[in-house]
């Protein structure tokens, strides 16, 4: 029997159903409720009384340590913003492709990752141009054999939300170097579930949402910053991204030595207090368990799904298949009605592109899965 990795009990919601869903709007656990309720009543609710100015600004380095360690990157690296979308959304002005440049992504990514870009070429910035994820092809090997001279920017998340597809990082940074082009990478669907590793990946910039697969709440997320752009001015400063925010100065423009110039303002701090709780948690636990506990539920699921008739996007096999991220579809079942007939069991998973998303976390079990199979199996 394959058992949770965190208690159960941490999560009510699985008192009531089958919650196979941490890639969307995921569960969060105790000690980050604990901690969310614990700073509205002890300070938030209490105005400056209970933060002053000092604490404010010092407030986000806990945060930011933990994300380090998570990130695997120098603290000066690491920027908290409100949003992966509020860094992304800089990225064409923060980078200044040379115009008409090749800016490169996958045609299924997340939009958040592609619509800046698209919005920079409709004033001919740059030239987007998209490589598909392909079931049968090796998605890492199909966007390097279109890197060439005119690419500038390669922006991919490293796990696709959709398919669950995950491209080999270390190799798209050779490839981009060779072409002297950036790389931007999402790890939304990673960050929490697999290795990041900033040394390794060295992008120039890596985000993060705060919830997902991290354990937290809407309002926050995390970035890596390369060094290089320590000098590079962001092109939505804001006031907290001063060396000393409440040194207020309003005819000049301050900036931080470091990532923190990314932080554009105050943000939901209640957000900050629970994901620092849930990388805690996260890294006592470590990050390599947990991705092999989702490696044993996803060979589980996958070796009793094939006899039901439904298949993963990518063999469980396939260096490039997610382990915690299972896309299914079925010749002939709808996945529309599958995806109603689960929630009407009380199972809880996603439907992106058409195809069943089923997400593994630390908290599922192998009931979890044998309850999901005899569902799909009830279908038949």
């Amino acid at each position: 029997m394959i058992a949770s990795l965190m208690p159960r009990a941490d999560y009510p919601t699985l008192e009531h159903c089958i919650y196979l869903n941490q890639a969307s709007l995921g569960l969060i656990g105790r000690p980050a409720v604990e901690a969310m309720r614990g700073f509205l009543d002890d300070v938030a609710r209490h105005g400056n009384r209970h933060m002053s100015d000092v604490d404010e600004v010092a407030y986000f380095d806990s945060l930011r340590e933990q994300a380090a360690l998570l990130m695997q990157s120098a603290i000066e690296r690491v920027a908290i913003v409100g949003s992966a979308s509020e860094l992304l959304g800089q990225l064409p002005y923060l980078l200044d492709p040379e115009r008409g440049s090749v800016v490169l992504a996958v045609r299924t990514d997340f939009p958040a990752l592609t619509r800046p870009w698209l919005r920079l070429a409709i004033d001919g910035g740059c030239e987007l141009r998209f490589v598909d994820d392909a079931p049968d092809c090796n998605l890492t090997d199909s966007l390097i054999d279109v890197l060439d001279g005119r690419t500038s920017v390669l922006a991919v998340s490293h796990v696709q939300y959709a398919t669950g597809t995950t491209v080999d990082l270390p190799r798209l940074r050779r490839a981009t170097n060779d072409v002297g082009a950036s790389l931007v990478v999402d790890a939304s669907q990673a960050a929490g579930a697999v290795d990041v590793d900033t040394a390794a990946w060295d992008a120039e910039v890596i985000v993060s949402s705060g919830y997902k697969w991290l354990g937290g709440h809407g309002g926050v997320a995390l970035a890596t910053v390369a060094e290089q752009l320590f000098a590079s001015v962001p092109p939505l400063p804001g006031w907290m991204g001063a060396p000393e925010p409440f040194d207020f100065d309003a005819t000049r423009l301050l900036v931080a030595p470091d990532a923190r110039r990314f932080t554009q303002s105050t943000m939901s701090y209640i957000s900050m207090a629970g994901l620092t709780a849930a990388l805690c948690q996260l890294l006592a636990l470590g990050i390599p368990r947990i991705d092999a506990h989702a490696r044993k539920l996803a060979v589980l699921l996958v070796d009793d799904l094939a006899a039901l008739g439904w298949r993963p996007y990518r063999p469980i096999e396939d260096p490039a298949a997610a382990s915690h991220i299972i896309s299914i579809a079925h010749p002939t079942h709808s996945v529309a009605a599958a995806a109603v007939a689960l929630r009407d069991r009380n199972i809880v998973c996603g439907t992106r592109s058409g195809r069943i998303r089923i997400s593994l976390a630390a908290y599922n079990d192998q009931g979890d899965v044998h309850t999901l199979l005899e569902a799909l199996a009830s279908l038949e």
